[in-house]
């Protein structure tokens, strides 16, 4: 498995972002973008995942398209996991694809497209 530091995992996460292309990521508003090693528990069962399944990234928020009529909303939260993606990925390079990878996904989820819709527009 590749090994880097916590600083050098987040300096790719924040490379990752100035690379992805477009007015959506551009347009994220209230989102806290942050990373931990791996997911909690309560995480693994959110998201409904089986024991030999892993969950590389987790939007946790009020996706826009639910949000008529809020005011007040609590700051969406993006995470990524550290050694999930670090399993998948021989190189730093590979890494930072997966990182770009799991963030486009994860903000997809904060417009509020689904799984399908997000494979489309990749």
């Amino acid at each position: 498995m590749l090994e880097i530091s916590d600083e050098h995992f987040q300096t790719l996460i924040d490379k990752a972002l100035t690379e992805l292309p477009g007015e959506h990521v551009k347009n994220i508003k209230n989102v806290a973008i942050l990373y931990e090693i791996d997911p909690t528990l309560q995480q693994r069962e959110v998201s409904h995942l089986r024991n030999d399944q892993t969950l590389l990234g987790l939007y946790e928020g009020v996706p826009l398209t639910e949000r008529q009529g809020m005011s007040r909303v609590l700051p969406d939260k993006i995470t990524l996991f550290k050694n999930p993606l670090l399993h998948m990925v021989q190189t730093e390079q590979q890494l930072l694809q997966e990182i770009k990878h799991t963030l486009w996904h994860e903000i997809g989820h904060y417009y509020g497209l689904n799984h399908t819709q997000i494979r489309a527009l990749e």
